[in-house]
């Protein structure tokens, strides 16, 4: 498990002194001391303890001396006894040296491997840093303490989420039963900076295990993307704007059509009002004919409050409301309000939709402009056409090659569309019409995208063009 420190290692004197205050008084027990042990043993000590100030070398080279001053100690006490227990003591200790020199500096080399590489870590610019199972970090980069603002003495041995005050997308424990499913996991954070700074980082999580398949450490970095975010939060917001300012502006086209509709329930209130009184009126007052009159008033005084209510719905302003609802409904909604407009324009409309279709995840009043805008460019591009009906037809249906949405299919009996435009159709201020913006189906795509689905043109085999909306079911997108 990685848990070296990014900060560098700075040896002080301390423990080079007491090496060698060690290894002297070694010599001195091992020379003076009439004792039947191989007390040059003892030198292992020595070397274990250079480990901790010296390098790959230095070891080598410290246990080459302790192994220079176990020989020293033995000529100067063995120097006319030749025995053979004192020379296979001095082999013993010679043997121990250097066998733990050699294990030391190779681990000292394998340490020295692990902090280059750790410090290679330093050199990116996305955070990184280590935690145990216990949430608990063990190392911190550079980076981290350039974008949190602690250092790593100040970070290591701190629980991550205290010290960043971490918000997370989903539940914890759902978080983790996913890293130790599959190793992996990536999202959006919150963290909050020494400083107070709010950032929102994508991070990227991995599980390291031991040989036994253990969870031991996650690895964890984060890129941050807090002004990215802002960007597409701004960006979020001027494409509402620009959609409101379309759907006021298509309202605007539509006064006439707007003004017949909520003029005809009115003017019909009138009427079985003067009727009704008239009924009332006789000597012997027909109590019958009134309630009918009265109802009928009621009705039409409902369907004009529903028309109001409809264009008070698509002219406000406001953030997005997602929920399941019929897309033939939405369709139904917009078909009330270009009556007169289809009327006007010697144009028919036919809605074909199953009862049993499922519901859709989205915004009502989004969805309704998207219609409502490919219904005005279908009644638009049918302005020049002569020798056939003009007929605009709306299919909702789930289609084989779209199992899993719903597809609302606009065909109109236009002149249809230039192979040579379809793929521009959906871009930015690209019309075909002179009078146009270039807008409409710019924001229908925004719209439709933003509800997880597509949009498309075809042209028909007979004339005229259909525009294909694919959006997931309600269930699909729950799930």
């Amino acid at each position: 498990m990685l848990q070296l420190s990014s900060a560098p290692v700075r040896p002080s004197l301390v423990l080079p002194s007491l090496a060698a205050i060690v290894a002297v008084a070694i010599f001195v027990v091992d020379t003076i001391t009439p004792l039947d042990i191989a007390v040059a043993v003892l030198y292992v000590g020595v070397v274990l303890l250079a480990m901790d100030f010296a390098g790959q070398k230095g070891i080598l080279i410290v246990a080459g001396g302790c192994a220079v001053l176990t020989v020293l100690s033995y000529a100067i006490t063995h120097d006319n006894d030749p025995a053979s227990g004192p020379i296979l003591r001095c082999l013993i200790s010679l043997a121990a040296i250097a066998i733990t020199g050699v294990l030391a500096a190779r681990h000292q080399g394998t340490i020295e491997a692990l902090r280059e590489h750790a410090s290679l870590l330093d050199l990116t610019h996305d955070t990184i840093f280590v935690r145990n199972q216990d949430d608990v970090i063990t190392y911190w980069n550079r980076a981290a303490t350039e974008l949190y603002g602690w250092r790593p003495e100040q970070a290591i041995g701190r629980n991550t989420a205290g010290l960043l005050h971490t918000v997370f997308p989903a539940p914890f424990d759902d978080i983790m039963s996913e890293l130790r499913r599959t190793g992996r996991w990536e999202g959006e954070l919150v963290h909050t900076a020494r400083d107070g700074r709010i950032l929102i980082v994508a991070s990227r999580w991995a599980l390291q295990r031991d040989g036994r398949g253990r969870p031991v450490a996650i690895l964890e970095t984060n890129n941050d993307i807090t002004e990215r975010r802002q960007v597409e939060d701004g960006l979020h917001r001027a494409q509402s704007e620009l959609a409101h300012v379309a759907r006021v502006a298509t309202l605007g086209e539509l006064t006439a059509s707007i003004a017949h509709e909520v003029n005809q329930p009115l003017a019909a209130v009138v009427t079985n009002g003067e009727a009704c009184l008239r009924w009332l009126g006789r000597a012997v007052p027909d109590i019958g004919q009134a309630r009918s009159s009265v109802e009928s008033m009621i009705r039409n005084g409902q369907r004009a409050s529903e028309v109001v209510r409809r264009l008070r719905a698509l002219s406000r302003k406001g953030d997005p409301s997602y929920a399941p609802l019929s897309l033939p409904d939405v369709v139904n909604d917009v078909a009330l309000l270009i009556g007169r407009e289809l009327q006007s324009h010697r144009a028919t409309l036919g809605v074909n939709a199953r009862d049993d279709l499922p519901l859709v995840r989205g915004d009502r009043v989004q969805l309704q402009q998207v219609v409502m805008n490919l219904l005005m460019n279908g009644i638009q591009a049918m302005d020049g056409v002569s020798g056939r009906p003009r007929s605009l037809t709306v299919e909702v249906a789930r289609l084989t090659e779209e199992p899993q949405s719903v597809v609302l299919t606009v065909s109109d009996a236009g002149p249809g569309i230039d192979p040579a435009n379809l793929g521009r159709l959906f871009d930015a201020f690209f019309t075909t019409r002179q009078d146009g913006m270039g807008m409409g189906l710019s924001i229908c795509r925004s719209i439709v995208e933003a509800h997880g689905g597509r949009i498309w043109a075809t042209n028909r085999p007979e004339g005229g063009a259909r525009f294909h909306v694919s959006l997931p079911i309600a269930q699909e997108r729950i799930a």
